[in-house]
């Protein structure tokens, strides 16, 4: 009530009395005159200087205007020769006031976060440089449209609050200010629209300029209306211009023109400069159409290209329109403007009357032709079926009169349903979901409410399906109706907007006599009401019942009043539902309640007469009911109960329907449903009963026959996606609810329902001519059902991410998957069990929006399009070899767009002519050429928002799109300006739209299905298209009510562009970490049969069963694929057929011998997922001149497998961190680092001589196979390079005669390999049934190696014949009584014992000679993962942290013993916990010492004699976010995403300190500069990710100080330069400025806000020269490339901006997951220099002056910069790229140097003070650099490469 004054208008001069100046003020010369165009009095503001003559509203600048209204109109004309400004201070929703300025003083646009200046020029036609300036002498009056919540919202991303104050500054003419929440048409009076029915706003008459008869308004006065968003005038390609595009105007019009883009002018968050409109521009004299409120049926036009495009609604309360079309059905029905959701206005022409044919009727109003088009027939849609109940409730649903049908609500939607024909009619016109429905007893009046409040309520014909009242409630939201039995009164239950509960009487007798329902009483009342009724025999007496009482009602004198019945113990009872007795029990009220009491009241004495409490007689899930006893004990819950002459319904929380007698004695049938039973009704005859329940079904209890019948079922929550099956006629959904179902088309019956507890489906797909269902769900699996069987054919793991999209091409060859991690997988299903063919990462879009459409195949199964891998681009592939055809870039589609455009759902169309159809964010459906990519036609303003479905039919004669509650039928064929139909009747946003097979029908998904008739028959396919190929499937009807084709109309036109877009080329496929490569081709990979035995082979003989439980189905696969055919289980997935109730259908399937899901243990290797890629070339400079020398690395790679080595004897000590080799002196502390692997090192071997090292990385973008690495370890090179396996290498061994290497693959690669040291040949090879988990030679024999894994060990003996070797393989099961499931790791002992360990923490010993297990023993309680032994001593190492030290010496004589050897010989010595499981280990011959890693990345020394652990090397397990040093250099600091702050000796490299916070992530790091004190005295600020700030002494080992200045997540922090203050930004944009020795937070400046801060830098400096006063400059840079920079003095409390840069985001196509980020910092040898990266739409580095105020330097990169750091000596400069590059650029002769060496982004580079060494970080390892030679004296970078960058 608020805004209610200011409505629909308000004129700012009257209300606030301009011309008194008591709440206005005026300034110089202002003075009222008399227009002579105007005919009355106007204010005349003129002086040489404006800023001395003005108009300010309200009078002070404390005060505020409070206008809410989105539109201001200022009506006024500038003086000839003058210039003018006005000046707009905006509240936003945040109180921060931004000021907007118009004024033709500007001669560009200019934009801070707290200003907004636009330049205004008064003619156009000018040149560009000479568009700003004085108004001409033929200056026109002018109505300036401010939208001012769209200027917010495109300019600076902020919410429009309200108008605060308004200064109007000379020189100018003004009549008066209005504002409005509704979109004015000033060209059209009232009086013309009436007469013309315009479908447009008309001005108001006070506004309303006047215009001489005959004359057009246009021809004397000016519109213009800014922001415009329908200007696309430009026909310059957007990637040539810098400059944004001028529209096109008619006429002598003003416009605000943006300037030539200028560096230091920011843009818009996310907007191209080249599209970019910076100012308003005029609007074309078009009348406006209003929005159509009609429920189901519109008709609506595309704009033209230059059309208006102005998206504003007209919110009147009290708006209806009636319509006659809504679904076909001929139902008047109207709705409030609240309820009718947001049409752009320019989408919906002008409605035709019914019946009324009119080929391209035109009305003019000035300028201006309005084209009227439909095609026929009108409405093209019926409503067939609706499938679902339910919706804000499960709780009405009623029999009619003769109980031949039921009434239930679906939503928005009544339904009516035929229980012997199941045929449905319907009751449109509900907007939300409808939460009360109650027939009266005649069965001709039906009343209805909908849920979102104010309650609407309708009162319906029930026999024509008419409404014949609609009036608003004048309660908050109804939630009961209930009528008399004659119907002339109606009663509702409700709660106010305070909560409180109301009860209404309606009359109804006038209803049906054309006349309106009159609310009769109201009252409020303070009990709690959940079921009220109207007795049937007196319409009069009602009766309620709730959380303890039951009242009694009645109408009397226009009054309700009630009175309890005295309940006495009873009355804290929680009662439910309440029923009258029936005939001669008519004074019997009976009432139930949740603890399973049924009361029976006598009404008319308002008395209990008896209480009885059901109780069940067996547990919940028994089949048969004795006798129900009465008495304590826990009740059946009961939720609703209906009366019949002799029996009584009850409905419990159980489940479970029971019919009892009206004595209660005992049960006469009961029914069991699948969820508590929210509602139950008899029948009229007492015959039937019907249930509903929460979990969506609905259905009846015959009693005659004793059976239950289905009504309907339902999913409880939205459908997210939908599938169709020819063949057969059937439906598949998968909804929120964690369920897929399957539903028959033609009787709208479900068939399946396929659920898992542990499983969520999120994307289904049917083979196109089988019975089998394929589902992909979150945690990446893909599995395929069959229907016939009722169960799992195949399961698939080769996502990462959740799959979000599946397609099966038409002729049934292939199905392809892809995830939210951008992996796209092909699969080959032409056969029963489909087998995985290839996998790619880096396809799909990660970021696109979750729609239906993300993947789809052409018509003729040869092309695949998706969304990728951005989302701004569209890619089109080979279905057969995935092998890229085409890549539209979408962004560059829209010329003229204020926005990039990105792709939201895609669809193929009829084969010839071969067309891709793309709905983009900005409203627009492109149809592409899918041959060459160019654009064939576009449809503008399909929607007021994104579209995320869209269907085209097999004809190609209807285009389907969806978006929020809307779906749009288009007449696909009329090029020029298709016509189309507009149906709403969903509650919730439509998910996906779909023909259905025979083109006959369509579907749509949301809330409900809805299954709707196609009035117009289809035509034939084009020749060749999907219905027409060879191998797509036969089409088929999906069932009756099909009519005959009619005509329909076809336009024609040009192409709406005037420019085509050319689509980038295509670029070779890039395959991800688990593709391999094709036998015979350069390209990529597959599994194929001619590799040997494929992963999906059926082989019987490699099939094993599980002991005990039923086995899963698993297949090979690169990344955790794998398959099962139980439905059981963890993944199993319980089918339950309908109608055959709830029992379960199962199949079991024998175990496949090569399970591909990764094995239940933590010993296989699993590399880092990484975005990054390797950089293809670099400047790699010669030995000679190269500036940056690996010093050191910190870190130790605890997610690699044994990957230490160390040989005591020679003190070779070896380990990997990243993709590096680290070779470390033990005693000195230097490295050698040998360098070479593309990717993550898994594992390592040494060779027994201690003369080889073999280390093996896994697969990478640019190797497709594992490299092996076989290093010299004297000379520290490598001497060769094997690649065999596909995947990643698991385990290295060489044989004790060092002439044997084996190699043993993963789960997903399962193959062995033997190669020759010498030669490094390949001698053998074999692919194992099953994955192996460790090898392991014996060292006693060289011919002999043992692999352990699933339930058995394997032992193979080399047979060597000349040339060729062979394997000879014995197999041998693990006994029962060990209880292992896994064997995980081994290691000879003495001969001839071999130890093992398993998952299940328990240690076997195996006789190899006679090949049993003859000891086991509890070893640990977790999974050992590493076991080693010599001599009499065993170490063991588990994922429980622990290492234990056994001996084990009395095991050689318990072999002796046999079956009687017992596991107390062997104690535990000595037993250390570490901090994190334990990965490698290596132990001195008499396993005294050792060294062990643990995936928390630290390397321990462990000294069993001393029973100590020390560490060795430590490194932070997460990633690094920070480096930092000291003011001393002697210390260095860093955080990590692990919580911990460490610091560290920079001389030795050693971890001194550790801060550790749990369950946190340290994301920023500062150390206290020199000023603040002694060196004791130093602190450490770490920002945490809840905001946290904390402050850590480092001298005395604690913190200091904890505060909380934010309440995102810190992203930067700094000291100010006299270290007495701390500067944080977080994650909202926020930087806060505190002081550490008060905690207090003193100051928040909110520049940024919208965008993380991601750099912030304090300096000392004398700020004088730059024009402000401080001595400490400081900067701030956020993710959205604006960079602030401060002038402050933190003592005295001032701070001030002296610079704000700001920049266009870069391309986002080569960040497909996230945009580089914005790096700034001081030049170290010129204070006032600033160098930036990121901040363009190139990668560079720029160098930006202070006192110049513009650039002065730029370097070109190769790619975006993601870290950067600048020498405080020498002029040199680190950059970190993406690509795991580091350069080193001089910056003074422009040499460059890149080093590799890191294993992910280099996400940090930091220079020390002492500019000698420099550190850079990739994910959590860190490298130290030594920087060669002194800067003051070292020569330049000479022999690196100089790039042509210039100074300017």
């Amino acid at each position: 009530m608020a805004r209610a004054w200011q409505h629909p208008f308000l004129n700012v001069f009257r209300h606030f009395k301009v011309g008194e100046w008591k709440r206005s003020t005026k300034e110089g010369d202002v003075t009222p005159v008399t227009d002579k165009t105007l005919k009355c009095t106007v204010y005349r503001i003129r002086g040489s200087v404006s800023a001395g003559n003005y108009i300010q509203l309200p009078q002070t600048s404390t005060q505020s205007l409070g206008l809410t209204g989105r539109y201001l109109y200022v009506l006024f004309r500038p003086l000839p020769s003058k210039h003018f400004v006005i000046h707009l201070d905006v509240a936003t929703e945040d109180s921060q006031v931004i000021r907007v300025s118009f004024s033709s003083l500007f001669r560009e646009f200019k934009s801070t976060a707290t200003w907004l200046q636009f330049p205004f020029t008064c003619e156009a036609g000018t040149s560009r440089k000479d568009l700003a300036g004085v108004a001409p002498s033929g200056a026109r009056w002018t109505c300036l449209q401010l939208d001012l919540q769209d200027i917010l919202l495109v300019y600076l991303n902020r919410r429009y609050g309200h108008l605060k104050s308004v200064r109007l500054c000379a020189s100018l003419l003004v009549k008066s200010l209005y504002t409005s929440d509704l979109c004015f048409e000033p060209a059209v009076t009232v009086a013309e629209a009436r007469r013309a029915k315009l479908p447009v706003t008309p001005v108001p008459r006070e506004m309303a300029f006047p215009v001489p008869k005959g004359d057009s308004w246009h021809e004397h006065y000016v519109h213009i209306r800014f922001p415009s968003v329908g200007s696309r005038a430009s026909s310059e390609p957007a990637r040539k211009s810098r400059s944004p595009p001028e529209a096109v105007f008619r006429g002598r019009v003003r416009e605000l023109v943006p300037p030539p883009v200028a560096f230091s002018n920011p843009f818009p968050d996310g907007v191209s400069p080249a599209v970019q409109m910076f100012g308003p521009t005029a609007a074309r004299p078009v009348p406006r159409p209003l929005p159509e409120v009609s429920l189901f049926c519109e008709h609506s036009e595309v704009p033209s290209m230059n059309g208006p495009r102005d998206r504003s609604q007209e919110p009147s309360a009290r708006a209806e329109v009636t319509d006659k079309h809504t679904a076909g059905n001929g139902v008047d029905t109207a709705a409030p403007e609240s309820a009718v959701v947001p049409v752009a206005l320019e989408d919906v022409a002008p409605r035709q009357p019914p019946g009324r044919k009119q080929s391209r009727p035109e009305m003019t109003l000035g300028e201006t032709v309005f084209e009227q088009r439909s095609f026929l027939p009108d409405p093209i849609l019926k409503l067939k079926g609706v499938i679902g109940f339910g919706g804000h409730s499960t709780k009405w649903a009623l029999w009619t009169k003769d109980g031949a049908a039921v009434v239930y609500p679906c939503h928005a939607v009544i339904v009516v349903l035929h229980v012997e024909t199941r045929e449905q009619r319907f009751f449109l016109g509900h907007t939300d979901k409808v939460s009360a429905l109650a027939l009266d007893g005649s069965g001709s009046l039906l009343a209805s409410a909908q849920a979102r409040p104010p309650s609407m309520l309708r009162l319906w014909d029930f026999q024509t399906g008419g409404c014949l009242s609609l009036l608003r409630s004048p309660v908050h939201a109804l939630c009961s109706l209930s009528f008399s039995s004659n119907g002339v009164l109606l009663c509702g239950v409700g709660k106010d907007p305070h909560g409180r509960t109301v009860v209404l009487a309606w009359g109804t007798e006038q209803v049906g006599r054309g006349g309106e329902a009159v609310l009769l009483a109201k009252t409020h009342t303070g009990v709690d009401i959940q079921a009220f009724k109207v007795a049937f025999f007196d319409e009069t007496r009602m009766a309620s019942c709730g959380q303890g009482g039951i009242r009694l009602w009645r109408l009397r004198g226009g009054e309700l009043r009630s009175c309890p019945v005295d309940l006495g113990e009873h009355r804290v009872l929680e009662l439910t539902d309440l029923a009258f007795g029936q005939a001669q029990d008519s004074h019997t009220l009976y009432v139930c309640g949740r603890s399973g009491h049924i009361l029976e009241i006598d009404h008319r004495r308002r008395a209990v007469r008896r209480v009885r409490r059901l109780l069940p007689t067996q547990t919940p899930g028994g089949h048969s009911s004795q006798k129900q006893p009465f008495g304590a004990g826990p009740g059946i819950s009961i939720s609703s109960l209906s009366v019949s002459q002799t029996t009584c319904a009850v409905g419990s929380d159980d489940g479970y329907v029971r019919l009892w007698p009206l004595d209660f004695s005992s049960v006469l049938l009961e029914a069991e449903h699948e969820g508590p039973v929210s509602w139950v009704c008899v029948s009229p005859d007492g015959l039937r009963v019907l249930s509903a329940t929460l979990s969506g079904h609905l259905g009846f209890l015959d009693l005659p026959s004793r059976e239950y019948n289905t009504l309907a079922r339902s999913h409880t929550a939205p459908v997210l996606a939908l599938a169709t099956e020819c063949s057969r006629g059937q439906l598949a959904t998968v909804s929120q609810d964690d369920t897929v179902r399957v539903w028959d088309l033609a009787t709208l019956q479900q068939l399946y329902d396929l659920r898992s507890p542990e499983e969520t489906p999120r994307a289904i797909a049917f083979h196109p001519t089988r019975p089998v269902l394929f589902c992909g769900f979150a945690s990446g699996a893909v599995c395929s059902f069959s229907l016939e069987a009722a169960g799992v054919l195949v399961r698939h793991r080769r996502h990462q991410g959740a799959v979000t999209g599946l397609a099966a091409s038409p002729d049934g060859s292939f199905l392809f998957s892809s995830c939210s991690r951008g992996t796209l997988a092909q699969y080959h299903c032409s056969t029963t069990r489909c087998r995985v063919l290839r996998v790619t990462a880096n396809m799909v879009c990660r970021d696109a929006h979750p729609t239906p459409n993300a993947l789809v195949v052409s018509g003729d199964s040869r092309l695949l399009a998706f969304v990728g891998p951005s989302k701004y681009v569209v890619t089109i592939v080979s279905t057969a070899s995935l092998e890229e055809l085409l890549r539209v870039d979408v962004s560059a589609l829209e010329l003229a767009s204020s926005r990039l455009d990105s792709a939201v759902a895609i669809c193929f169309g009829p084969v010839p002519p071969g067309h891709l159809l793309v709905s983009t964010s900005s409203h627009t459906v492109v149809v592409l050429d899918a041959a060459s990519g160019r654009v064939v036609r576009e449809l503008s303003g399909v929607h007021s928002v994104a579209c995320p479905s869209l269907a085209l039919s097999r004809d190609a004669r209807f285009l389907l799109t969806a978006t929020d509650r809307v779906i749009r039928v288009w007449d696909y064929p009329a090029k020029a300006s298709p016509g189309c139909q507009v149906y709403i009747g969903h509650s919730e946003p439509v998910r996906a739209v779909a023909f259905a097979p025979g083109q006959r029908q369509l579907l749509s998904v949301a809330d409900a299905i809805f299954l709707w008739d196609v009035l117009g028959a289809p035509g034939r396919s084009p020749s060749g298209s999907a219905g027409d190929s060879p191998g797509a499937p036969p089409t088929c009807e999906a069932g009756p009510g099909a009519r005959q084709p009619e005509d329909t109309e076809a336009g024609t036109g040009g192409l709406p562009r005037q420019q085509v877009p050319v689509p980038s080329q295509a670029s070779p496929l890039q395959l991800g970490a688990h593709a391999g490569p094709l036998k015979g081709a350069d390209g990529a990979f597959s599994t194929s049969d001619e590799e040997g035995p494929s992963q999906e082979s059926h082989n019987p003989e490699g099939l094993h069963q599980a002991s005990s439980l039923p086995m899963l189905v698993k297949e090979a696969s690169g990344a955790g694929d794998g398959a099962q055919g139980a439905p059981g289980g963890p993944w199993g997935f319980s089918m339950r057929p309908h109608p055959c109730g709830w029992a379960t259908a199962r199949s079991t399937t024998k175990a496949q011998a090569r399970p591909s899901a990764r094995p239940d243990c933590y010993r296989h290797f699993t590399a880092r997922y990484k975005a990054s890629s390797l950089v293809k070339s670099a400047s790699a400079p010669s030995a000679r001149v190269e500036r940056l020398l690996l010093k050191a690395v910190v870190g130790y790679n605890g997610n690699g497998r044994a990957n230490v080595v160390w040989k005591p004897d020679t003190g070779f000590f070896a380990y990997t961190c990243g993709c590096l080799v680290v070779v470390e002196d033990l005693h000195s502390g230097a490295q050698r680092h040998w360098l070479g692997h593309p990717e993550e090192i898994s594992t390592l071997a040494l060779s027994h001589n201690a003369q080889i090292l073999a280390s093996a990385s896994g697969c990478s973008s640019t190797a497709s196979r594992c490299q092996i690495r076989i290093w010299d370890v004297p000379g520290g090179s490598c001497r060769h390079l094997l690649s065999y396996h596909d995947t990643a290498v698991q385990a290295l061994a060489f044989s004790p005669d060092d002439a044997l290497l084996v190699t043993l693959g993963d789960y997903s690669d399962r193959t062995l390999a033997l190669w020759s040291v010498a030669t490094c040949e390949l001698l053998s090879s074999v692919r194992l049934p099953e994955p192996a988990h460790g090898v392991a030679f014996n060292p006693r024999d060289a011919r002999e190696l043992t692999c352990v894994g699933q339930g058995a060990i394997t032992s193979w003996l080399l047979q060597q014949r000349g040339a060729d070797v062979t394997l000879q393989v014995h197999r041998e099961p693990i006994p029962e009584e060990v209880g292992a499931g896994e064997l995980t790791s081994l290691c000879y002992g003495a001969a001839p014992l071999l130890y093992c360990g398993c998952n299940a923490g328990r240690v076997c010993v195996w006789d190899t000679r006679a090949g049993r297990c003859f000891l086991a023993w509890e070893a640990d309680d977790g999974e050992i993962g590493v076991l080693l032994c010599s001599g009499a001593r065993l170490v063991s190492g588990s994922n429980t942290r622990r290492l234990r030290l056994w001996a084990v010496g009395a095991v050689p004589e318990l072999r002796r013993k046999g079956a009687r050897a017992r596991s107390s010989s062997v104690f535990m010595e000595h037993e250390l916990t570490l901090d994190g499981a334990i990965v490698s280990a290596v132990f001195h011959d008499s396993m005294d010492m050792g060294v062990v890693g643990t995936t928390a990345g630290t390397l321990w020394y462990v000294s069993w004699a001393e029973g100590t652990s020390t560490r060795l090397i430590s490194g932070h397990r997460s990633k690094v976010n920070e480096v930092v040093f000291s003011p001393s250099a002697s210390h260095w600091a860093t955080c990590s995403d692990d919580g911990s702050v460490r610091v560290w000796s920079l001389a030795g490299m050693e971890l001194l300190v550790q801060f550790q916070v749990l369950n946190q992530s340290c994301l920023c790091l500062a150390w206290s500069p020199p000023s603040c004190g002694r060196p004791e005295e130093q602190q450490v600020a770490a920002g945490y990710s809840d905001g946290t700030l904390r402050v850590f002494s480092v001298s005395q080992i604690a913190m200091e100080l904890k505060m909380r200045p934010h309440r995102a997540a810190l992203t930067a922090i700094a000291f100010s330069a006299d270290g007495q203050t701390i500067l944080s930004g977080d994650k909202d944009g926020l930087v806060a400025v505190s002081r550490p020795h008060t905690g207090m937070t003193f100051h928040v400046l909110s520049d940024h806000r919208g965008a993380p801060i991601s750099t912030i830098q304090s300096t000392n400096k004398e700020c004088g020269d730059l024009g402000a006063e401080g001595a400490d400059l400081w900067l701030a840079a956020s993710s959205d490339q604006r960079i602030s920079v401060w002038a402050s003095d933190w003592p005295r409390g001032h701070c001030e901006l002296l610079d704000w840069l700001s920049s266009p985001s870069p391309t986002l196509t080569e960040f497909p997951s996230r945009p580089p980020p914005c790096l700034v910092a001081f030049c170290p040898w010129d204070g006032a220099l600033l160098a930036c990266a990121g901040l363009g739409v190139h990668p560079e580095v720029v160098f930006y002056s202070l006192h110049q105020k513009q650039v002065v330097e730029k370097i070109p990169l190769p790619f975006f910069a993601v870290s950067l750091s600048l020498s405080p000596g020498a002029h040199l400069m680190a950059i970190g790229f993406a690509e795991r590059m580091l350069r080193l650029v001089d910056c003074e002769s422009g040499a460059v140097q890149d080093f590799a060496g890191h294993d992910d982004w280099v996400q940090l580079c930091r220079f020390a003070p002492s500019a000698q060494l420099l550190f850079s970080a990739a994910h959590s390892e860190i490298l130290v650099w030594e920087v060669s030679g002194h800067p003051a004296t070292e020569e330049s970078l000479g022999s690196g490469s100089w790039p042509p960058w210039r100074r300017s």
